[in-house]
């Protein structure tokens, strides 16, 4: 039997074939704390900054309103499109250690960076004073240069880190014991709660230091934390657990389709199960999956020809033209995903909207705490999105889903995509809410002015906490869409793909931003020459952010009827030892996943 010691694990992998195989050294829950650390500072160091790029851009740099939204969606549609490249040279070249100890590094020389944009006077622009701010004089091409390259750096860090960081940690743990799989639990619930942790300092303390204090020292705390977690992380050099690169699945998925387009003129025959080419890896990590009618093109991939090699073991001698039903249905599982993670790109539009313009809509509201003087940076209000999805998910998985089960007899309650349609729909309804209040809160601000916001305009007496209930709902809306898509392409992506499944879903983000930053050009320039004016001013009592918001909403509900037909033609991945493949969420050595 295998020791169930926590502390330590010195085992064998079961796998071994020969004798010269190396002895593998799991130190498990001993090296957790390091793992931990590292990503506690540095989404401590990274997270505020990012949710108070914003407001650093058309405070210190002069940015005007519209530049800087689209500064910041470009900056995070390119961040999230990272991880499939870090995915892939992480899988292919550099192994997970490699990726994540040079990805820490980029992302504190990123966070130095930018700090000293902010110390130094001659690398931002000139303080501006001016209600409009027309006459403030804008950043420097040497100014704006400096700017993009920390930028830059940030966005090599997190695309190392994001696709890489918790596969890592499972790495750690042997897969093949009790206690192994254990300390897997435990350590994904400690990273989740590390990370609400830390998104709840950021958005809070670090964005009040920011905001309120110093932008110096505001942005020099999280640089200083990202030094503490590189030393974190790089403490436990000698002891990791460090799983060599096998090549990525791409490469296997390419072959399939050059091996179809090569036999694209062959018949398929009427059997394709029993006499298409149909060797399966004994040492491959995935599930045997069954045929399945879509995607039938594919199946020419495995059409055995007179040329067509095999070797000894079973396996092809030309890759690139023929392929096993094996592979073949592989791809087919990547290929159906795609329009069920095209879904996601217009209702992440929403979310996205609930980090950018509704740090301007809380500039021009009442942020003053009742009773005292304190003013809440307006950054800060998106910590009640952390709030409700975290306060939600508990409620969610120990109440509500056991009350589905009995009536659905499903594990989960409800399906997946039952779950991510549900979450859209919320999505749907936090838009026509964040109309709702921004349209009484432009009355107000016009009827009774509070005071007058630097740079922008009147100041309503609405109070910023109007905001929650829209930034609860679309936390709520992700508790169930976003935990959705993560689950999606868990189970539905073949197990040696799922740390491409990872980075789709940050490359959907990414998509969503550029999306979104488009959309808001669009808008802009449509509007602007307009009899009604331009719908998002740099002064929103003289726009018409709601209208924005109920657009949204409408491209919502057009996006939610075609999610409907990709859920009711969408197929789930089937395998010989089940009917419908309910992945176990506890990870193998072998594998390359991000839950």
């Amino acid at each position: 039997m295998a020791s169930k010691q926590e502390t330590m694990e010195v085992e064998k992998s079961e796998k071994a074939t020969t004798p010269r195989e190396p002895q593998v050294i799991y130190r498990g829950v001993k090296v957790m704390p390091l793992i931990i650390g590292n990503e506690t500072f540095e989404k401590l160091g990274t997270i505020g900054t990012s949710h108070n790029l914003l407001v650093y851009l058309t405070t210190v740099f002069n940015m005007k309103s519209i530049t800087a939204t689209t500064l910041v969606n470009i900056f995070n549609g390119t961040t999230n499109f990272a991880t499939i490249l870090g995915a892939f040279l992480c899988d292919t070249y550099f192994g997970r250690y490699k990726t994540l100890g040079f990805a820490s590094v980029a992302s504190f020389l990123g966070m130095l960076v930018l700090t000293l944009t902010a110390a130094i006077t001659k690398l931002h622009p000139p303080q501006c004073k001016t209600v409009g701010n027309e006459k403030c004089s804008g950043p420097t091409t040497g100014q704006m240069t400096f700017l993009l390259t920390g930028l830059g750096f940030l966005v090599v860090g997190a695309g190392g880190i994001r696709p890489c960081n918790l596969a890592f940690g499972a790495d750690q743990f042997n897969p093949n014991t009790e206690s192994g799989k254990k300390g897997v639990n435990s350590f994904f619930n400690w990273y989740y709660f590390t990370f609400t942790f830390a998104m709840m300092i950021s958005l809070t303390l670090i964005v009040y230091v920011q905001s309120d204090v110093s932008w110096a020292w505001g942005l020099a705390i999280p640089a200083f934390l990202m030094i503490l977690s590189c030393a974190f992380f790089f403490a436990g050099s000698r002891v990791y657990v460090k799983v060599k690169p096998d090549g990525s699945p791409l490469a296997s998925a390419a072959r399939v389709v050059v091996a179809a387009v090569k036999k694209r003129r062959l018949k398929l025959p009427e059997q394709p199960w029993l006499k298409l080419f149909n060797n399966t890896q004994t040492t491959s990590v995935n599930s045997k999956l069954l045929h399945t009618d879509q995607f039938r093109f594919l199946d020419k991939a495995a059409i055995i020809e007179s040329e067509d090699e095999i070797k000894l073991d079973g396996s092809s001698a030309k890759p690139w033209r023929l392929c096993s039903m094996q592979q073949v249905e592989e791809v087919k599982c990547l290929v159906r995903v795609i329009p069920i993670w095209a879904s996601g790109f217009i209702y992440n539009v929403a979310n996205i909207q609930q980090q950018t313009y509704v740090v301007f809509q809380a500039l021009q509201c009442d942020r003053i705490l009742p009773s005292t003087t304190f003013s809440i940076p307006a950054a800060s209000y998106a910590v009640f999105t952390m709030l409700g999805l975290t306060l939600w998910i508990p409620i969610y998985d120990r109440l509500i889903v056991p009350t589905l089960r009995r009536f659905t007899r499903k594990d989960g309650g409800i399906t997946i995509l039952q779950r991510i349609g549900f979450g859209m729909i919320l999505g749907i309804v936090t838009m026509l809410v964040s109309g709702v209040v921004e349209q009484k809160r432009r009355s107000l601000a016009l009827a009774k002015p509070l005071g007058i916001e630097p740079r922008r305009g009147a100041i309503s007496p609405l109070s910023g906490f109007w905001l929650v209930p829209q930034l609860t709902l679309i936390g709520i809306s992700e508790a169930f869409s976003v935990v959705g898509f993560v689950e999606f392409y868990y189970k539905q992506f073949p197990e040696n793909m799922r740390s491409i499944g990872g980075s789709f879903l940050f490359v959907g983000f990414a998509i969503s931003s550029y999306l979104s930053g488009f959309l808001i050009s669009i808008v802009h320039s449509i509007t602007s020459g307009s009899s009604m004016g331009d719908w998002l001013a740099e002064d929103l009592n003289k726009g018409r952010l709601d209208l924005f918001y109920h657009l949204v909403a409408a491209m919502g509900v057009v996006n939610f009827g075609y999610f409907l037909m990709c859920s009711n033609w969408y197929k789930y991945k089937e395998s010989f030892s089940s009917e419908v493949v309910e992945v176990d969420m506890k990870p193998k050595q072998s594998e390359k996943h991000v839950v």
